[in-house]
């Protein structure tokens, strides 16, 4: 009976949270935000697994599988790259092996080294079902401070794209005897299609300064977005053996000598442009009817500027045909984080959003959120089962709050405010603990909790 009252009281909690939870209009629909993972380090790419988990990369070197119901993660690979993760370059771009079931294998890009010395890796890594295992490289390049291009795809043709920026030397883009500044594709195990559009050679697109973000639309169309230098990002089409133009050609070909260079080179001109430059990333293809009004659209990720401004998610609407971008919607700016990647939960419709906090190239606390349809049926008690459920309340609070655990609960947590000052900490003792916040000023903060299944994390606020 006792075990029954402790689920009802998690179930009532839960319930209560929601509740209070901020909502956004889009068109007809309204969508519930939730912050399903915060405090993790520098989010770069985020994806739905076959598994049914959300999995995120850590510019800082980790990899993450997350809980969709709960939060609740693990980390199931740990990597030292370049730099600590601390500037452009580290763990990157993720994709999965398209038949999951048979070979689970999950693709990543990273770099180690330092300076000139960087070495860009794609590797694959098997998942054994609580970590990932046995490396196998599959091709290596130069890696640079800067553009690195690193957005991963896999095709229904069973090969792979790879996005690889110009390492900050523009020539590499023309340069056909480089892979830099292009777009790859490649076999699974990194052989060469043998309908490749240059014989013998890796190369899809060239004359790319730093593609990231990859998307595959309807009819077999392929998106990208690509960073501009100060003017132009762009939303492309990928064309096999395009040319895009870079670094003679930005944006459109709207100048005399663009236009000489775009007649004489055949160059692949945008679908949309952007000046002064968004920083636009990540991309995913939407067409779930949980959002009808983003329907026939691609979620484009906007980092922003570096004064802090254009930061959101953009939602391209296109044309019945996928060929031409017909208006675009802004959501998230009032975050004022920068907006990394987006991913979509297949079964719910659900958005989820990587923020990277206000700097460049990324600061704290960076968050995943969740954007729900609640009345598409994507509630809670819709979810597949949590591996672990985590109460927090009341939220906000002025005088205290509680933190409720499962039963048999073994770990330790921690208290941070939104600055990275840790507040409180303590091991977990009991199955209900009460927090004194009386004292702390009004903002926003998150808890930590380590535990024998994962980490798990909640945030709220302080009001008095």
């Amino acid at each position: 009976m006792l075990k029954k009252l402790n689920f009802v009281l998690l179930a009532l909690v839960v319930s209560l949270a929601a509740l209070a939870q901020p909502t956004w209009e889009v068109g007809n629909t309204t969508l519930t935000e939730y912050d399903l993972v915060t405090g993790v380090q520098i989010p770069w790419e985020i994806l739905w697994g076959p598994d049914g988990h959300l999995w995120m990369t850590s510019r800082k070197g980790e990899v993450l599988r997350i809980d969709p119901a709960s939060g609740n993660y693990t980390v199931v690979l740990e990597k030292t790259v370049m730099n600590g993760g601390n500037g452009e370059p580290g763990m990157l771009g993720m994709a999965m092996h398209p038949d999951w079931d048979n070979t689970p294998l999950v693709y990543i890009v990273y770099c180690t080294g330092n300076g000139g010395n960087g070495i860009e890796h794609l590797s694959s890594f098997e998942w054994n079902g609580s970590e990932l295992v046995n490396e196998e490289e599959i091709l290596t390049i130069q890696a640079g401070g800067i553009h690195n291009g690193s957005r991963l795809l896999v095709l229904p043709d069973n090969t792979m794209l790879m996005t690889t920026g110009d390492v900050g030397s523009s020539s590499n883009s023309q340069n056909m005897n480089s892979l830099q500044g292009k777009t790859l594709r490649l076999n699974l195990d990194g052989s060469v299609p043998d309908d490749n559009p240059f014989p013998n050679s890796l190369v899809y697109t060239f004359g790319n300064r730093n593609s990231q973000g990859l998307a595959l639309g309807e009819n077999g169309i392929i998106y990208s977005s690509e960073h501009g230098q100060n003017s132009n990002d762009e939303f492309n089409i990928v064309t096999a053996g395009g040319n895009y133009g870079w670094p003679n050609v930005e944006g459109f070909c709207n100048t005399s000598a663009e236009q000489t260079f775009c007649a004489e080179n055949d160059v692949v001109e945008p679908l949309d442009a952007w000046s002064p430059c968004i920083a636009v990333n990540g991309i995913e293809f939407y067409n779930h009817e949980a959002i009808p009004e983003w329907q026939n659209s691609v979620l484009m990720s906007v980092l922003g500027g570096l004064g802090g401004q254009y930061e959101r998610l953009s939602v391209l609407h296109l044309s019945e045909d996928g060929l031409s971008v017909t208006s675009e919607d802004q959501y998230f700016s009032s975050f004022n984080q920068r907006v990394r990647d987006v991913a979509v939960n297949p079964n719910t419709g659900s958005v989820y959003v990587a923020l990277n906090g206000t700097s460049y190239p990324g600061s704290g606390p960076n968050i995943i959120k969740e954007f729900r349809n609640e009345s598409f049926g994507t509630g809670v008690a819709d979810q597949v089962a949590s591996e672990f459920e985590l109460g927090l309340f009341p939220n906000p609070t002025s005088a205290y709050f509680n933190l409720l655990f499962p039963e048999n609960t073994e770990g330790s947590f921690q208290v941070f405010s939104y600055n990275g000052q840790l507040m409180t900490e303590g091991n977990v003792l009991k199955k209900e603990l009460r927090v004194d916040v009386s004292n702390w000023s009004e903002g926003s903060y998150f808890v930590l909790v380590q535990h024998q299944g994962g980490i798990i994390t909640r945030t709220f606020q302080v009001q008095h």
